[in-house]
């Protein structure tokens, strides 16, 4: 496995489709007599790649490395029931490049990535199974932001307050 990319096991959700049968809106109560109801609703839940505009329009050292599709989401995670929607990798010149030498292009390492997803709790789920395996192996430890439904993940070799400025940028997300 690269190093940086985060290892998802059959037992835990973020490695499993236990759980993915589609099921009607609890809410939902068409009727064949009533005329279909257009939603005025709009979508404030940001993309990966919209999250990622904000944030590096704020902070100048994030370049984008990738946008991750789902031919080459290591994870492969991307649109599974409960995972992310959308996920964008990025470096930051912050990280010196002797500390990621052999890293490859995408990983959190290098700087960070930023996850969607379709709601809130899907998120935080992900984030918490992230420190659970940081716990267990330290070589996975890194900075995690939760706002809305946008999961920010820093590198580790960032200084504390070099992360807290992407934690204050993210927070505005959600």
């Amino acid at each position: 496995m690269p190093p940086g990319e985060v290892p998802d096991t059959p037992t835990h959700r973020h490695g499993s489709l236990a759980g993915s049968a589609v099921l009607p809106h609890p809410t939902s109560r068409a009727d064949a007599h009533e005329p279909a109801r257009t939603s005025t609703r709009t979508d404030a839940r940001p993309t990966a790649s919209t999250a990622f505009r904000t944030m590096s329009a704020q902070v100048g050292t994030a370049a984008l490395t990738g946008t991750v599709i789902a031919e080459n989401d290591p994870n492969h995670l991307l649109g599974r029931p409960g995972e992310y929607t959308s996920k964008v990798t990025f470096s930051d010149s912050w990280v010196q490049a002797s500390q990621v030498t052999g890293a490859d292009p995408g990983v959190v390492e290098r700087g960070r990535a930023v996850e969607a997803f379709a709601d809130a709790s899907d998120a935080r789920a992900r984030a918490e199974y992230i420190r659970g395996i940081a716990k267990s192996s330290p070589a996975f430890t890194e900075y995690d932001y939760v706002h809305g439904s946008a999961l920010v993940r820093v590198s580790r070799y960032l200084t504390p307050k070099q992360a807290a400025r992407y934690e204050s940028v993210a927070a505005g997300l959600g």
